[in-house]
């Protein structure tokens, strides 16, 4: 096939991934220069028009006005805020403290914390980073492997939990992506009206809930093996510290105020905007209060968030004038041909395109794939499942495994940075049993489309009209036979 064929694409999508992996660049960048040399080699072959590309500068602009874009930074300075403050060492203490009887303790509060905190984390790297200050100190010694591994599943918690900063980007592109496959020949609506944010996070809720608890179950299994084999060297196993008082009241209170939060814009009672400021302005309140930070921590804090918001900013702009260079070479329209007509049924052809995801998320991370290639794939997976509530569950699931499976897998690289002695057959045989869930969860939602759908808001019965009297009948018969002046 030609380059000048549809398929011009797809050689942009190869390039990039070299470049990736073989430059090491900033991965806005190489966005960048892959769609100007994409475009330049499109216009120097007659394949797209050079008026269509100078509205790239409008779209740009529409793009940075976005609603959602305002929570970002907020997001990011909530995450960086918490690595610095003992709130999230609060809650850590707290429930390994409550948890102290099970024999895993320390496991299931680094479950806990990736749960309440990783939503208003941002992003998978801040959550890597503030469990591995954590956790690893307390369990690498005893279990690395099974630290590293606890360490990279608490960090993708936030990938699936409602409602994350991922959650809430990945409901606006399955909107556009619904939109676009509503419009495709051969999808039926069935009924369903477009998919909105909170949609993905009602439906997004029970899968999380069930990865959640089983991972516990995992971590309490591996827990109780390490502390057995701990308790027959030493003789006994530890014993949990007592906590302050003034601590367990500060953990109480943090997390009293996120489940507050995160139940606001679950519930649609605030916007994630809303959400995040508040959130920023009562840790920026407290942290005044209690002089936790000095002056140079404030601008410690302030530098990484304009750092790692303006990285993200610059990933969305260089995505954006990718994927309007890869439409422009007319290769989405030949991805949902491909899909439609391909000669397995559309469960199997669902399934393949879901292992090409994996295979690009194991390279990349959350905001990446949201930007660049689920935009890509969404309409086509829409358009097999019939279903945009499960295509988003199921992209969810795929991106939080990919993200697990080393030694690639973005969570497993950050996490092994506290052990990189580690070997990666020990670091495998750790993260197993969480991927085995991943699995099950997978194949659960893959085959019973109705699981992501237990929660969805309950459509607006139509009144019933109370049956006309024969006075009113008589009424309406005489309006009707007036004469019209």
């Amino acid at each position: 096939m030609a380059i000048t064929a549809d398929s011009g694409g797809l050689w942009m999508l190869l390039a990039l991934a070299v470049l990736v992996v073989g430059t090491g660049l900033p991965v806005w960048a190489l966005l960048v220069g892959v769609a100007s040399a994409a475009a330049a080699l499109g216009l120097a072959l007659g394949a797209m028009a050079a008026p269509v590309l100078s509205a790239v500068p409008q779209r740009l602009i529409g793009l940075l006005e976005h609603d959602l874009l305002q929570a970002l930074p907020l997001y990011v300075f909530v995450g960086m805020l918490l690595q610095r403050l003992s709130v999230a060492d609060a809650l850590f203490d707290a429930l390994a403290r409550l948890s102290a009887r099970t024999g895993a303790g320390p496991a299931l509060a680094a479950l806990g914390v990736g749960a309440l905190v990783a939503p208003m984390n941002g992003s998978v790297a801040s959550s890597a980073t503030l469990l591995g200050r954590l956790v690893a100190p307390r369990l690498g010694l005893r279990d690395a492997a099974g630290s590293t591994a606890l360490i990279s599943a608490a960090a993708t918690i936030g990938v699936v939990v409602p409602p994350s900063l991922v959650l809430i980007l990945l409901g606006d592109a399955m909107l556009r992506a619904h939109t676009e496959a509503s419009n495709l020949p051969g999808y039926l609506m069935a009924g369903q009206r477009i998919v909105s944010t909170r949609d993905v996070f009602n439906a997004a809720l029970l899968p999380a809930l069930a990865v959640l608890l089983m991972w516990a179950g995992v971590a309490c299994w591996r827990a109780r093996r390490v502390a057995a084999r701990s308790a027959d060297a030493r003789g006994q196993a530890p014993a949990a510290p007592p906590l302050p008082a003034r601590r367990m009241a500060l953990a109480a209170v943090s997390a009293a105020v996120l489940l507050t939060l995160l139940g606001a814009v679950f519930a649609g009672r605030m916007f994630a905007v809303e959400a995040a400021a508040t959130g920023a302005m009562l840790l920026v309140v407290a942290t005044l209060a209690l002089r936790a930070l000095d002056a140079a921590g404030w601008r410690a804090v302030l530098a990484d968030t304009l750092n790692l918001s303006g990285a993200l900013l610059a990933l969305l702009i260089g995505a954006t004038s990718f994927s309007l260079v890869f439409r422009l070479w007319g290769t989405d329209a030949w991805v949902i041909r491909l899909v439609l007509g391909s000669p397995l049924s559309p469960l199997a052809t669902a399934a393949l395109v879901l292992a090409a995801v994996a295979l690009c998320a194991w390279v990349l991370d959350a905001f990446e794939m949201i930007f660049v290639i689920i935009p890509i794939v969404a309409p086509a997976l829409v358009l097999g499942l019939g279903d945009a509530q499960q295509t988003a569950v199921l992209l969810l699931l795929v991106l939080q495994a990919s993200f697990l499976v080393p030694p690639m897998g973005y969570a497993v690289l950050l996490a092994r940075a506290h052990a990189p002695g580690l070997p990666l057959r020990a670091l495998a045989e750790a993260l197993w049993p969480y991927l085995a869930v991943q699995a099950l969860v997978m194949g659960l939602v893959f085959a019973w489309p109705a699981l992501v759908h237990r929660l969805d808001a309950a459509a607006p019965a139509a009144a019933a009209a109370p049956p006309a009297s024969a006075q009113d009948l008589d009424a309406q018969i005489k309006a009707m036979s007036r004469p019209r002046r």
